[in-house]
């Protein structure tokens, strides 16, 4: 069977690693980029060997799936190309700025029977799969995600910059309808809200207390899980993860055994084998329309409490 053909558009920060990845993976033939930077577009298909396309019609031509991985404001009209043109798409979370723009692309996606995969690169994370084969009934969960302050990803708010992600696996963990939501955020170097922190609370009586702030000194992406049997800890960026159980009167702590590999690279590998064989993703767009339709009501209740 014929590899998949297979691009980038946007090749920045982001896109740039997409770039790397696909050239190292011999199950898909790395063909094409777009940027609407010339210099950027020329040298990142230098340097990883495709062809630099000069318009969105010419790569979309040279493809038969691509990852989007441009500004948020841009994935709507671009991915909707790629999907009308018959082309499967991994586009980077959020999928949109809008969750109308976010269902049309999902729909679009089933009527044509195509994959449609956003880029919450945490769902492939070893330590998480890792960690679910013991999640039962998640009872509190808290998150944090933190990181030092940088110009990328400030045309979006932290909720929907970094927020997201957690936001994203607690609704994968806790299988409940959400019952209230209880938000604060500040714009401290932004004009959107820089540090957030929002309670979740779902019909099941599970409580998840979120924080994210990209203004930090340090970078933490950590999130622990609390259930009537067990506390589960992980470290999302140092790939371990922990284990305490109640044996008697007496808490035991597990270590969990962890086969570590870039979540990046993995989240790419499966792409290529949905886009290959029409196995539906692990994220789907329907599931991160779901994530970003909570994002949305997070940062609508924070604009207007401020």
């Amino acid at each position: 069977m014929k590899n998949l053909r297979i691009g980038v558009v946007g090749v920045g920060h982001i896109g740039s690693n997409h770039a790397r990845l696909y050239a190292e993976t011999p199950s898909a033939e790395f063909t094409a980029v777009y940027d609407v930077d010339p210099i950027t577009n020329r040298t990142i298909a230098t340097k990883f060997g495709a062809t630099a396309a000069k318009s969105l019609d010419d790569f979309i031509g040279m493809v038969d799936a691509a990852s989007v991985a441009t500004p948020t404001n841009t994935h709507h009209a671009i991915a909707r190309s790629l999907l009308t043109k018959g082309k499967h798409v991994l586009v980077e979370k959020p999928i949109t700025d809008n969750t109308g723009h976010a269902s049309e692309l999902a729909e679009l996606a089933s009527r044509n029977g195509l994959i449609l995969q956003v880029g919450h690169v945490e769902r492939f994370n070893p330590v998480l799969d890792a960690l679910e084969k013991h999640l039962i009934h998640p009872r509190f969960i808290e998150a944090h995600r933190l990181r030092p302050y940088s110009e990328r990803g400030t045309d979006i708010g932290v909720v929907l910059d970094l927020m997201i992600h957690d936001l994203e696996v607690i609704l994968h963990f806790v299988r409940s309808p959400l019952w209230s939501i209880d938000s604060v955020g500040v714009p401290v170097l932004s004009r959107s809200e820089d540090i957030a922190n929002v309670r979740l609370h779902f019909e099941d009586g599970c409580v998840a207390n979120v924080t994210a702030s990209r203004i930090s000194p340090e970078r933490v992406r950590k999130i622990r899980i609390f259930q009537e049997d067990a506390y589960l800890s992980l470290d999302y960026q140092n790939q371990s993860g922990e284990i305490y159980r109640r044996v008697g009167k007496q808490i035991w702590r597990d270590r969990v055994s962890v086969e570590h590999e870039e979540p990046l690279k993995l989240q790419l590998t499966s792409f290529i084998e949905c886009a290959s064989t029409g196995r539906q993703p692990r994220v789907s767009g329907s599931q991160a329309t779901a994530a970003l339709e909570l994002a949305v009501k997070i940062t609508k209740q924070i604009a207007a409490s401020g």
